[in-house]
């Protein structure tokens, strides 16, 4: 095809909606005009031929001709004709001829979409059409600077192609991709590791982009390629004379790392690592004090990590070979690092630092498995627990208040640091426990005049040793007497210098997590329980000027009383006075900014009833003090309920709503407080309780905002059932019949479990409500579920599945709780409809979680109705549709039983044959022999089989034999 006729061949029209500016309706017809390029036989030529003729200056057409080639090669590559593939090649080849001729290079974005073109030309072409791909590139390529661009970007999209282990490939690409690389290490890795060279060395001081770009390469290429081609003097003194040459030398840390990090043979490895640190040593770079360029530094660091794990990993396989001599060379050679890697641990940078922690984890892994610790190795545990220590410390500039991206990188450097001081806990925890009271002490003795983050760094490592020194249930102050004297003075130092009055969120917060994590040093020395209640009530806890502080602390607070409930007898009257303002509802209305959260209150409500119910008042006091904290709730529930059947306006609608959920959530919180040994009878608050439901219980007929009323009440109900006994019964079924009016399939899915607590804890004495509540809630889920949807909506779909299996369990709840006469009594046709709904559970819906609930149904109703003075005409039911959904279910496509959760359906499947033998014995399995297998086509044979092991006792076999049976049957 002649030049001249591209032109007139390529849409111009459409060419013009490949401009990002451009309006709709010419992209559109851009989209279109690159779809039909793509699918025809031959009309991506035009493509080809504008490429190697360069015809068109517009970057935007350059691409788009790429992206057609590229999905020509990508997916229809097999189907071309050998002119058309050669088409291909030329068409790369000159278009990297002009590249070589042209004053500029083509835009990034261009040449690595080319690049990419290239590399997918490669992967089809190499081992059958172009085995010479290389040599064709870099004979044409020489030393030109645009074509060694083209070829170094060529190699990283190969790379990506073939190599990158992040890029998920199929079976048959991963054997493709073995087959390059085998052929590739005959045919051409050196010519490739000489042009690298020949590229580092021309353009190290004219291109350093390219020499970067080659390095890049070299790093890439260097995991799966013969190491003695790169780690050799001629090599390694070229990439490290550029580690001095600032521009290359971060490219140079990259490429030295990927070498390194080269699997090979641990005695080799050493001498690698050795000869490479001797060489950077002479050349200054591990005198790190005197490097400004940290980012140079957070690379070299990211080097001597890796140079220092490759070392650990020798040191391992060694050890576990019993080579002694070469052992204690690798772990010589390892201590001899140590040095640089606290220059680097320490260092201010933090980026630099953290790239070291690997290194420092694993050389502390190794001091832990050698019998016994040298001087030398103490001091240098030492040398890193004072750097961790150092390096735990905040600077001046992080955000307390608004912790944006830094703040969070910060955090997540600590957790790192918190690993290594775990480690050197694990190592040599002496050293560790004498080093932090030696800070900690230091520090509290002079913490009015130190800097926060010092006093806070001092706290938080008291707090720290609590995980690194782990004791168990936090019985931090019984057993090993140096660490239990140590935590207990650190402890007493803590709450009784002072301290908790700094002035600043970081040591106030760090000061009351360390106490409630050593919360039972209050029960060792219980004096200094009124200092930290004081702390945690007034200005330093709960009143702090910082929201975050008080937050946390209500939920501390909670922990703290919970766990010492027992020593504040004396304080209980105080502490509830001194809370009272924080227990208020905050009306919706005043914009009154509270103190504490809704959220926060619920902590202080459950806080307020462990202390009213684990005091030592008499009940009548208790009772006085549960009616004062909860009468104020009640109060505010009836104004605003009053308010909220007059507001018509939605938002403040909403506003009423949530403050009366949150008054309902309070209330319900200090139920929390009851035990076994504390129930609300033996407190006498079971009136106040009822008093509680009787306010709240009208909101779930209230016409507006039902969703967040009802789901807030009944919450309620359910803490009452689990508190109150029987005295709650009174109160479920009118609760039960305003539940019940105009819901959602969502709202019953949430009040069937209400339902079936109530059946699971009362049984008999709630049978006569069951019965009379059993149809009314078995229509309204019906009716939710016979509901039309769209077909597409997946949300609806959902809800529907999630109503199904919660109906199907309230059955169940209903058959296991030993209460027949609950649906005996429905009449015959409503039990009808009932069981209908479990055949198809069982068999229609691919649901295997419902499907097996419904089996174990069918199971029990066969149990209580099947036998010989069951339900009249139940026996000739079980033949006609519980036989059949025993083997159909197992039969539809749908049923997979290669699927674990779909197995246990079958298990109860074969459960429920077995429970029909055992009720009806030889008649069923006449039944089975003489009618209903027949009916399947299943052989005599078989079917005898399937019979004999029905007979037998041991279910297992049973269940074996049916999951064999099923599977025969769907091959």
């Amino acid at each position: 095809m002649a030049c001249q006729s591209v032109a007139a061949v390529m849409d111009e029209q459409a060419l013009l909606g490949l401009n990002p500016n451009a309006d709709a309706r010419y992209r559109h017809r851009a989209m279109a005009y690159f779809e039909q390029l793509k699918e025809s036989q031959d009309a991506w030529e035009v493509c080809a031929e504008a490429l190697a003729t360069g015809i068109y200056n517009d970057d935007h057409v350059k691409f788009f001709c790429f992206q057609v080639l590229e999905h020509q090669i990508k997916f229809r590559h097999a189907g071309l004709s050998a002119g058309q593939q050669q088409l291909i090649r030329e068409t790369l080849m000159k278009w990297l001829q002009c590249q070589l001729m042209n004053a500029q290079p083509e835009k990034p974005f261009i040449r690595n979409k080319a690049a990419q073109v290239f590399a997918l030309t490669f992967v089809m072409e190499y081992l059958t059409l172009w085995p010479k791909f290389f040599f064709d590139i870099l004979s044409l390529v020489g030393l030109n600077p645009h074509g060694v661009d083209v070829y170094l970007r060529t190699l990283m999209a190969i790379d990506a192609e073939v190599v990158d282990r992040d890029i998920l490939h199929s079976p048959e690409e991963m054997r493709r991709n073995s087959l390059i690389k085998d052929s590739m290490r005959e045919q051409c890795i050196p010519h490739l590791v000489e042009s690298w060279f020949q590229i580092l060395q021309a353009y190290q001081r004219s291109h350093p982009e390219l020499t970067c770009q080659c390095l890049e390469v070299v790093g890439l290429f260097v995991s799966w390629i013969d190491l003695n081609l790169i780690a050799n003097d001629r090599f390694v003194n070229l990439l490290l004379s550029q580690m001095s040459v600032e521009e290359l030398r971060e490219e140079a840390c990259d490429c030295l790392f990927e070498i390194v990090n080269k699997g090979m043979d641990p005695v080799d490895k050493t001498k690698l690592v050795e000869s490479l640190c001797q060489v950077l040593q002479s050349a200054g770079f591990f005198n790190v004090e005197q490097e400004e360029d940290v980012d140079f530094l957070a690379k070299f660091s990211r080097l001597v990590n890796g140079m220092g794990q490759s070392l650990v990993l020798s040191w391992t396989k060694l050890a576990k070979t019993g080579n002694v001599k070469d052992t204690a060379e690798t772990l010589q050679a390892l201590e001899s690092k140590v040095p640089l890697l606290l220059q680097l641990l320490v260092h201010e940078d933090d980026d630099i630092s953290a790239n070291i922690v690997g290194f420092c984890y694993e050389y502390l892994h190794v001091l832990k498995q050698l019998p016994q610790l040298t001087d030398q190795q103490k001091t240098n545990i030492e040398a890193i627990m004072l750097a961790v220590m150092k390096k735990l410390t905040y600077d001046d500039e992080y955000n307390f208040e608004n912790e944006g991206e830094d703040e969070a990188m910060f955090v997540e450097y600590r957790k790192q640091l918190k690993m290594l001081l775990d480690r050197l806990a694990q190592v040599c925890p002496e050293l560790l426990l004498e080093a932090v009271r030696r800070v900690f002490t230091n520090t509290m003795q002079n913490w009015q005049t130190a800097q926060f983050m010092e006093v806070e760094v001092a706290v938080r490592l008291l707090y720290m040793l609590g995980e690194a020194l782990p004791a168990s249930h936090g019985a931090h102050f019984s057993g090993d007497t140096a660490k239990t004297s140590a935590l207990q003075d650190m402890m007493r130092t803590l709450v009784s210098c002072g301290v908790s009055s700094y002035q600043h969120s970081s040591v106030s917060l760090e000061f009351f997590e360390t106490v409630v994590r050593y919360d039972k040093f209050f029960i060792v020395e219980p004096q200094h329980i009124p200092n930290v209640l004081m702390a945690f009530l007034d200005q330093r806890g709960l009143r702090h000027n910082s929201p975050k502080v008080r937050s946390r602390v209500a939920y501390l607070f909670s922990r703290f009383i919970k766990t010492l409930h027992k020593h504040m007898n004396a304080f209980i009257e105080d502490i509830l006075s001194r809370i009272q303002d924080l227990l208020e509802l905050a009306p919706p209305d005043n914009g009154f900014l509270a103190l504490l959260t809704s959220d926060d209150q619920l902590f202080m409500f459950e806080t307020a009833g462990v202390l009213i119910v684990n005091g030592e008042s008499p009940v009548e006091r208790k009772q006085a003090l549960m009616r004062s904290l909860l009468l104020p709730l009640m109060d505010a529930f009836r104004l605003l309920l009053a308010k909220l059947l007059q507001e018509t306006e939605d938002e403040r609608q909403a506003a009423l709503a949530d403050c009366l959920s949150h008054a309902v959530g309070f209330a319900s919180r200090t139920s929390k407080a009851f035990s076994n040994k504390q129930t609300v009878k033996q407190c006498g608050c079971t009136e106040v309780y009822r008093d509680c439901l009787q306010t709240f219980l009208p909101a779930l007929s209230c016409p507006v905002q039902r969703g967040p009323l009802r789901s807030s009440v009944r919450s309620f109900l359910h803490r009452m059932i689990i508190c109150m006994e029987e005295e709650v019964l009174p109160f479920v079924p009118a609760a039960s019949e305003h539940m019940l009016k105009d819901c959602e399939a969502k709202d019953l899915q949430e009040f069937i479990p209400l339902i079936s607590q109530i059946t699971a804890k009362f049984k008999r004495q709630v049978s006569p409500f069951l019965q009379q509540v059993f149809m009314p809630l078995v229509l309204a889920i019906f009716e939710a579920l016979a509901r039309p949807a769209e077909d597409n909506d997946q949300a609806a779909a959902l809800e529907k599945q999630m109503l199904r299996r919660s109906y199907f369990t309230f059955i169940q709840t209903i058959t296991g709780s030993g209460m027949n006469e609950v649906m005996a009594n429905q009449g015959a046709e409503n039990i009808e409809r009932v069981v209908f709904t479990i055949i198809q559970g069982a068999v229609d819906f691919p649901d295997p979680i419902a499907q097996k609930t419904c089996f174990i149904i069918l199971s029990k109703l066969v149990e209580l109705w099947g036998g010989k003075d069951g339900m009249v005409g139940f026996p000739d039911f079980i033949y006609k549709h519980i036989v059949p959904a025993c083997f159909l279910a197992p039969l539809k496509p749908t049923f997979d039983l290669s699927d674990a959760q779909t197995v246990l359906t079958l298990s109860e499947c074969a459960l429920t044959l077995k429970m029909i033998h055992l009720k009806r014995g030889p008649e069923f399995i006449q039944f089975l022999q003489q009618d209903y297998l027949p009916s399947l086509q299943v052989s005599p044979e078989i079917s005898q089989e399937l019979c004999q092991v029905l007979q037998q006792p041991d279910v297992k076999v049973l269940k074996n034999y049916i999951k064999a049976f099923f599977q025969r049957a769907k091959l």
